[in-house]
């Protein structure tokens, strides 16, 4: 019956939280108004921790699992009869709040906005996301309680994850300004650079009351307007080494590169050549087909054969340079 929940909350004797959750962090055990007993017994459990809150100060912080007693000022019954009308309601307020103490391992974290750097090598500005995992454990409860937690009846490990993100960024954009990797170089020093953070986010994470343990980055992606510029490069690079490798100028390979775009293309063929400053090979006779002249890919094979017999030493320097000179006319 109604008029015996008061008296039943006045015998409340032990206390524990029976019904933990993977998500759960913290938990307010006492949210419906008990009044704990003197005497009465809290079950903390193996990977279970303890803060109790007794007359809106932090009276005890159990970090270890065992039966405890709790020594308060409510005596059952007397106080009840002093209260009856006060609607049975003490001043004597005992609250306790349960938190995970065990390792929270393989929590996920993203930047939530890209990380911005001048790039050492190419000298110009990236923007890099990365993601990865850490493992966790609270160790001064007391100090996230107070700091974050508060009141709560519930904290969960999710907040605690975007909480964790949202302090990522400024040293992470740190360290890589500072280690100045360029975009070739961060997957292969991938693993250097998380152990370099996990440093630099150890004491962030010290400040909120946890240890840090296993901080790694999985993975690294740079915007598309970096990737694109790397790939221009790039392009540009490998042109540069063919031309040498065929002993061609790279104006004279870029030439090459136009006429096999035409001879693939003959309807733009004109277009192609104009752009690539090659459109006085044209102007003599535009009818003439290019079926009747020799593509690209029959030079460039023709000088790399040429160059393969002069590296062989089976033609001297001269007869190299005349017949590189021969074929070249033809362009």
């Amino acid at each position: 019956m109604a008029f015996f929940d008061p008296l039943k909350r006045q015998l409340r004797s032990v206390m524990q939280w029976d019904n933990e959750h993977s998500d759960t962090l913290f938990y307010r055990w006492s949210s419906n108004g008990d009044e704990i007993k003197n005497a009465s017994k809290l079950i903390v459990g193996p990977t279970q921790g303890c803060i109790f809150v007794y007359e809106g100060k932090i009276k005890a912080v159990f970090h270890h699992e065992g039966l405890y007693s709790i020594e308060t000022s409510n005596i059952p019954f007397i106080t009840t009869i002093k209260k009856t009308m006060q609607f049975f309601e003490s001043e004597h307020k005992a609250e306790f709040y349960f938190y995970k103490r065990s390792i929270l391992a393989d929590q996920k974290w993203g930047t939530v906005a890209p990380i911005k750097y001048i790039d050492p090598v190419y000298n110009f500005p990236v923007e890099l996301f990365a993601f990865g995992n850490y493992s966790i454990q609270i160790q001064d409860p007391k100090s996230f309680f107070v700091s974050i937690v508060g009141e709560q009846e519930y904290f969960g490990v999710d907040e605690l994850r975007t909480l964790v993100n949202a302090r990522l960024v400024h040293p992470m954009s740190d360290m890589f300004a500072e280690s100045k990797v360029s975009y070739n170089d961060i997957d292969a020093q991938r693993e250097e650079l998380g152990e370099a953070l996990e440093l630099k986010l150890v004491k962030e994470f010290e400040t909120l009351g946890f240890t840090l343990n296993d901080f790694r980055i999985e993975g690294t992606e740079f915007d598309e307007k970096t990737k694109n510029r790397i790939n221009k490069i790039a392009d540009t690079q490998a042109t540069h080494y063919a031309a040498k490798q065929v002993g061609v100028s790279y104006k004279d390979m870029r030439q090459l590169d136009a006429l096999s775009d035409a001879a693939s293309n003959e309807a733009g063929a004109a277009g192609v050549f104009m752009g690539a400053n090659a459109g006085s090979m044209l102007s003599s006779n535009l009818s003439e087909p290019l079926s009747n002249t020799k593509t690209n890919d029959t030079i460039v094979e023709r000088l790399t054969k040429l160059k393969t017999l002069f590296e062989a030493e089976l033609i001297s320097s001269a007869e190299y340079e005349k017949k590189k000179h021969t074929i070249l006319e033809e362009l």
